[in-house]
């Protein structure tokens, strides 16, 4: 994940990325990211085996961030927010109103 100026990026591991996205986007989960307005995905990898996943994770959050951004550049050279298109203004809205779902 990065902010729109792509100066921060934010590695983490979910068992659901279209509603991870979601949550980036109505600013719910880590205070990291909603600080950093961390909302637009840069790369996913996708594994089946949670503990290789998070094993990955940690692995990637120690790496310099020149090699971070190489990773990305591989699959996504000119930087898209590859879920730029998975929700609508609306989709946002109403998920920001479900009651109780963050508190």
């Amino acid at each position: 994940m990065s902010n729109k100026k792509r100066t921060t990026t934010y590695i983490g591991v979910t068992n659901n990325l279209e509603r991870r996205i979601l949550e980036h986007k109505c600013g719910f989960g880590s205070k990291f990211t909603s600080k950093y307005k961390l909302v637009d995905l840069m790369y996913y990898e996708v594994n089946g085996d949670i503990e290789f996943a998070i094993t990955r994770e940690k692995k990637l959050k120690n790496w310099h961030r020149d090699w971070k951004w190489n990773l990305i550049k591989e699959d996504n050279p000119i930087l898209d927010n590859l879920a730029a298109d998975w929700f609508t203004k609306e989709d946002i809205a109403e998920f920001k109103n479900i009651p109780n779902l963050y508190d």
